[in-house]
């Protein structure tokens, strides 16, 4: 077999899978887990059922998939650190910017991912496997926020005596999806609302800067 012609084998199934998972994101934050079938989400993605038992074994598997392109934004296998917006919250030229940039990020990222995230949680309860995904996704999300804690460490920007661990539990809290749903759907702000919020508090919360003037 030709390279060109595995490429487009890959090609083709990486398109059903990203399609699939889409599918089955609409259903799922639409009508909950355990309504939604996988016979219902091959026919919202327009495949047979076997084509997705094929490509993901499980309902379990589906829903993972939808939730890892739901913080991704897309269906590439690119890791959250190695995406553009933590690349450059990280590489910001202070701490003030580089919370600014890491909440905007996240309000991005929560607009698509917070609803399925209810989702995985609601359901975590009652099933196994949606248990061990919402602990790996918590262990996620908590590694990505030690890495912003890591770099106001060594920016010398945090509060003293707070240390990037505790640093990054606050985040995890603060940045959380359970947060993010109770401001903006339960109290009905904005996800720009939101995002200043979070501002502020992660300031408040792990520096000394919410006081200070900004530079220039």
């Amino acid at each position: 077999m030709s390279t060109r012609s595995t490429d487009g084998r890959l090609a083709r199934t990486r398109a059903t899978r990203a399609r699939v998972a889409e599918a089955a994101a609409r259903l799922f934050t639409a009508g909950g887990y355990a309504a939604t079938s996988i016979q219902s989400v091959a026919a919202e993605a327009g495949v047979a059922a076997q084509t997705v038992y094929n490509a993901f074994g499980t309902k379990a598997a589906v829903l993972k998939e939808a939730l890892d392109q739901a913080v991704a934004g897309d269906a590439e296998p690119v890791a959250t650190l190695d995406r553009p917006w933590v690349r450059a919250a990280l590489a910001a030229p202070d701490a003030r910017e580089q919370i600014r940039l890491q909440a905007a990020g996240t309000a991005s990222v929560m607009e698509r991912v917070a609803p399925l995230s209810e989702v995985v949680r609601g359901a975590a309860d009652s099933d196994a496997d949606l248990r061990a995904l919402w602990r790996a996704n918590v262990d996620q999300r908590r590694a990505v926020q030690r890495v912003f804690a890591e770099r106001l460490a060594e920016r010398g920007a945090l509060r003293p005596g707070l240390s990037a661990d505790e640093a990054a539990d606050t985040a995890l809290a603060l940045l959380s999806p359970e947060v993010f749903t109770l401001y903006t759907v339960r109290c009905g702000w904005s996800a720009d609302r939101w995002r200043a919020w979070a501002v502020d508090a992660l300031l408040r919360q792990l520096t000394d800067l919410a006081s200070a003037p900004e530079a220039g």
